[in-house]
């Protein structure tokens, strides 16, 4: 158990944007809880971990309630920063469960971090401009401007996070048409094309916490590499080379 904890709060602390690590090292406190993004972290963990542990508690699949606590704190720090260790099978705990894992899938820890996956900061530019629509709409005379850390969100870059999740989505979608013509069942598509996209490691389906990916076809396993390459550049860079502006600008 010693261990076990201890490796999540190094997984946690390689999920932090590493300016953010930086100035904690500088102990400037104030800049540190200036980051948005690591209040999202530290909350969406802590309510994840005792909305996971009362489940498997519960469900009489985890044991006592400090296995319960370590094996669902460790298993979501694990998705989360996408380090792809497995202490436990979430996808034998219950279906609910077994949903939240698949959606962490898609998270991704800080921006700046050794994590994979989307990042957190874009899943929160999207949740406070959503929130933030409702203002407008309410209010469509108001200025009602996005702020993370403080600062305003140019247009731009709003702009440029939406184009992100809905191609990150595209690809994920046509992915997992692709991954079920070549002949996996639907839960095992999903779950295959979420944990490479992201750069997880474990899925769900046959791609599951215990299960890994030597029994795949090699023309999946060619596609699914692919798909880890492209998720870990995060998309515009492996695409921009298919672009032939790119290669007459070059």
């Amino acid at each position: 158990p010693h261990v076990q904890y201890l490796l999540i709060v190094f997984m946690f602390l390689a999920g932090v944007n590493y300016t953010v690590l930086y100035l904690s090292w500088k102990r400037r406190w104030a800049d540190v809880w200036r980051s948005d993004e690591l209040k999202a972290y530290i909350g969406l963990v802590f309510i994840l971990s005792i909305l996971c542990t009362t489940g498997v508690y519960f469900s009489g699949n985890g044991g006592g309630l400090e296995q319960s606590f370590r094996d669902s704190l460790f298993q979501i720090v694990s998705l989360i920063t996408t380090t792809g260790f497995v202490s436990a099978d979430y996808t034998s705990w219950s279906t609910s469960l077994t949903f939240i894992f698949f959606m962490l899938l898609f998270l991704g820890a800080c921006a700046g971090s050794t994590a994979g996956g989307i990042k957190l900061v874009r899943h929160l530019v999207f949740v406070k401009n959503s929130y933030l629509e409702f203002k407008r709409i309410l209010h469509p005379s108001a200025i009602v401007p996005l702020r993370l850390n403080g600062e305003v969100v140019p247009g731009r870059i709003i702009t440029h996070v939406f184009n992100f999740l809905l191609l990150y989505l595209l690809i994920f979608v046509i992915g997992c048409v692709l991954l079920a013509m070549m002949g996996l069942d639907f839960e095992t598509a999903l779950g295959a094309m979420a944990t490479s996209l992201g750069n997880v490691g474990p899925g769900i389906g046959k791609v599951g916490p215990v299960d890994n990916f030597a029994w795949l076809s090699p023309q999946i396993k060619v596609f699914l590499s692919f798909v880890m390459i492209i998720g870990r550049l995060e998309i515009y860079t492996v695409l921009v080379l298919f672009s032939p502006f790119f290669w007459r600008l070059n």
